[in-house]
Order: C-alpha cells, then structure tokens, then sequence
C-alpha cells in the first residue's frame, strides 16, 4: 500500500511525463488538418516524414489554447462557415492556415466517410504544391458580403411575389406586360374591376401581396444604398466602377468576393472561376468545347452577364468604352446571348486587372490588346 507522500510524487512523476510527452508530440507535427464542426474539430497531425501523429476530437473551447501551445505548422481547412474566422485566429497566433474548396480536398479521402477521415484527407491535400487556395476574407468582407447574400434573398421573394400576383391574375383572366413596372402601375387598375371579375376575397389577398411587395422595395432600396456607400468608400470598388457596366453592386460583390484579387494570378483563372469559359472535356489530342461550366460563384457569375447586358444594350457608349470593334465582330459570327457570355467573360478579366494591378479602366489598354490579337 503507498503512503501519500508515495501517491503524490506517482501522480506528479505521471504528469511530469505526460507533460514531456505532449511537448515532444508538439515539437513533431509539422502538418495538421481540421474537419470543422459545429461544436466539435476532428484534428488530425502529420510529422515531417507524413506519418500521423496527432488524432484528436476538441471542442470549440479548446482549439484557441492548443494551438496557442504548438509551435508554428501548416494548417488546413475546407473553406466553409466559420472557417475565415478561426484561419484570421491561427494566423495571429504564427500558424500558416490555408482554405481549400471542398471539391479539392475530396479526392484525398480514402475509405468510407467519416470525420477523422476527412480531417486526414485535408491534411493530405493542404501539402499538394499545386493545391488551389482560398483567400481569407476579412471581417470587413464578410460583413459586405453578408448585405448582398440579404439583398439576393429579398429580391429572390419579392420575384416570388410578383410571379404569384401575376398567376392569380391570370387565372382571372387578366394578363399584364412582362416587367416589374408594368404590373405595378396596373395593379390600381385590376383591383378597382367589378366583383364578377375578382371577388373581394381576391383583392384582399392581392392588396396584402402588394403590401409585401412594397416592404420588400424598401428593404432592397436600403440595403442597396448602404451597399453603394459602402462602395463608393473602398478604393477597389472606385477603380472597378470605372470598367463599363459595373456599377456600386457588382463592384462591392467582387471586392467582398475575392478582395484584391490576389489569388488568381490572371484574369482569365479568375473568369474561369466565375464560370464564364466553356466547359471542357478534351482527349487523345482532341479538344472538346460545351457550354459555359457555370462553376464558382453563381451570384457574382449573374451579375457580370447583367453587366454584359447593360452594356450591349447602349451602342453609342461602345465607341467611347473601346469596346466597338470587338463587339460589332463578334456579333457577325454570335447569338446574342452567346456574345453576352463573351463580353461578360472579357469584362470579368477586365475587372480583375483594374483589381490586381491597382489602377483605374483605360480605354488605350483595351485598343492596345486589341491591335496585339489582330
């Protein structure tokens, strides 16, 4: 039987061990990857040779003082929510955390599914040299970014509401001009028509669409001014409003998107990543070119098509844009919806350059690259 004094110089020698342990495991990892949950991180560590050495659950709690604890060593993560939270965290504490797209890191999973699984294969993807990367957003990114996804909801169901007044309508019999502003200066109209027309159960649920429908303008109508003083404050979002067609939305939705564009490394990734290229299936030295690959960022990919819109729509400001030679060839040989994706593809390299290179639109640029391709 152990006296006390025995018992605690056990339990200390025991700690003290412990303790040497963890340091050494410390020293060792080189590499770690974390599967991001809700409350709980699936961590896995790989020492310079690649072998695991670190398999762990921590809780939320925890990750902040374990990592304040390690020495410096690559971090990898899926770019999902919260994850540009905890990498601005790792970073202030030495580490180098990185973001990789999910469809990136899967190949590296091995086996069935599971978490520690998926925490390996990060780990695995995050060494590849020619891993493609996501940028951190910053705080001030993630708010700009989080008035657009609001913004996109509103208009989203003040369309929802437009379509269902117009359906009720039609079953009625009464059809009115494609376009917002059509139906709204007609609907005074249609809800003054006699009672055989539309019951009066009927325009009470109409007038209480309208009434959402008009909530809904203001709050699109606010937001889109905070977003464009927001816009017209950043210097990025000043240079971009320069291109032609890009105006406060689409030139804050791409600074919150990618900042200064300094993951790509032209425009041309940058328009790919958009999905704004033709999808590719090539083989045996033969190259096969479909439709556009819609990959990437879906929003910021329909505003540039609008952008493209806008622009084609107003002949007389292609002169001055540098833009007339280029459109007017391209239209004898386009569908015009097919010369909407190639000029939004153009503009969308355009605005990467105005981005990256940290100067205003020049039409010269524009004539200069043009003669260079002839």
């Amino acid at each position: 039987m152990l006296l006390p004094r025995q018992r605690f110089k056990l339990a200390r020698g025991t700690k003290d061990k412990e303790h040497a342990m963890s340091e050494k495991l410390n020293t060792a990892i080189a590499v770690i990857g974390i599967d991001i949950g809700k409350n709980s991180f699936h961590v896995v560590g790989h020492d310079q040779r690649g072998a695991i050495v670190l398999h762990q659950k921590w809780s939320r709690g925890q990750v902040a003082a374990r990592f304040a604890n390690m020495p410096p060593c690559l971090i990898g993560m899926e770019a999902c929510v919260g994850a540009h939270h905890l990498s601005r965290k790792l970073k202030a504490l030495g580490h180098d955390a990185r973001l990789m797209p999910a469809k990136y890191v899967r190949p590296y999973s091995k086996g069935q599914k599971n978490d520690f699984r998926d925490a390996e294969a990060i780990a695995e993807a995050v060494q590849r040299p020619t891993m493609k990367f996501v940028a951190t957003k910053t705080a001030d990114q993630l708010d700009l970014q989080a008035l657009h996804r609001v913004r996109e909801r509103f208009v989203s169901q003040r369309t929802g509401i437009i379509n269902q007044i117009r359906a009720f309508l039609l079953e009625r019999g009464i059809a009115v001009r494609q376009g917002q502003r059509f139906l709204r200066a007609e609907l005074p109209r249609i809800l003054a028509t006699p009672s055989d027309v539309l019951s009066p159960r009927m325009v009470h649920l109409i007038e209480n669409l309208a009434g959402d429908w008009r909530r809904l303008d203001e709050r699109i109508e606010s937001l889109s001014s905070e977003i464009e003083a927001i816009a017209r404050q950043d210097a990025g979002c000043e240079r971009l409003m320069s291109v032609p067609g890009i105006g406060p939305i689409i030139s804050s939705a791409m600074v919150a998107a990618i900042g200064s564009g300094e993951v790509f490394t032209k425009g041309r990734d940058f328009a790919a990543w958009l999905g704004l290229v033709p999808r590719q299936m090539s083989t045996g030295g033969r190259t096969i070119l479909g439709r556009i690959s819609k990959r990437g960022n879906r929003y910021l990919r329909v505003l540039f098509v609008q952008a493209a819109w806008v622009v084609l729509i107003k002949p007389k400001s292609w002169e001055r844009h540098g833009l007339k030679s280029w459109i007017e060839a391209a239209k004898k040989r386009l569908h015009p919806n097919v010369l909407a994706i190639a000029l939004a593809n153009k503009l969308a390299r355009i605005a990467w350059g105005v981005l990256a290179h940290g100067r205003d639109f020049e039409v010269r640029k524009i004539s200069e690259a043009a003669a260079q391709s002839a």
